[in-house]
């Protein structure tokens, strides 16, 4: 079973880093999945992101999230100081469209991995569903929350084919 102090971290390099992780926060909420958000800097406070990751840690934090553009250090950064998975999601902030901060969050050292999923909300939405599969795997609870959800996401698609199929027949 889940243990009862077991909460994902959302960690944002920037307040404007919000409207996109907006998504990992309604996945989350949706799935029950208890969270807390920080907005901390891999270069502007380091200090603080180290503290607040090994404090983290010790109070049941099971996975991070961590989101940045640009030189996005803060994933590594987390996951220099926690051995719970880091799942990285790289923000576009820059006329590279995000290249940037995927290429710095993609590309760690070995024995520092870092999970890295798609640059914006796509990525943001998706490491709420993968830190909640995480956690599914000692939760049935949260794991039938997680078919549940897949269920109606299939079920919107025939639905939305069936739409279609009566268009066009028209």
């Amino acid at each position: 079973m889940t243990n009862p102090t077991s909460f994902v971290a959302v960690l944002m390099g920037s307040d404007s880093d919000l409207p996109v992780m907006q998504a990992t926060l309604d996945v989350l909420t949706q799935l029950g999945v208890a969270h807390e958000v920080r907005i901390t800097s891999a270069h502007r406070t380091p200090d603080a992101t180290r503290a607040y990751v090994q404090e983290a840690d010790q109070r049941g934090c099971d996975v991070f999230i961590a989101a940045a553009g640009m030189a996005a250090h803060l994933a590594g950064a987390v996951a220099a100081h926690t051995l719970k998975p880091v799942l990285g999601v790289p923000l576009d902030a820059s006329s590279l469209q995000g290249m940037d901060a995927l290429l710095s969050t993609v590309q760690m050292p070995g024995g520092i991995p870092v999970g890295c999923l798609a640059v914006g909300k796509a990525g943001a939405k998706n490491a709420g569903y993968l830190a909640a599969q995480i956690l599914s795997i000692n939760d049935p609870v949260l794991a039938q929350k997680l078919r549940a959800d897949r269920a109606k996401t299939a079920d919107e698609v025939i639905r939305k084919n069936a739409e279609l199929q009566t268009k066009l027949a028209v």
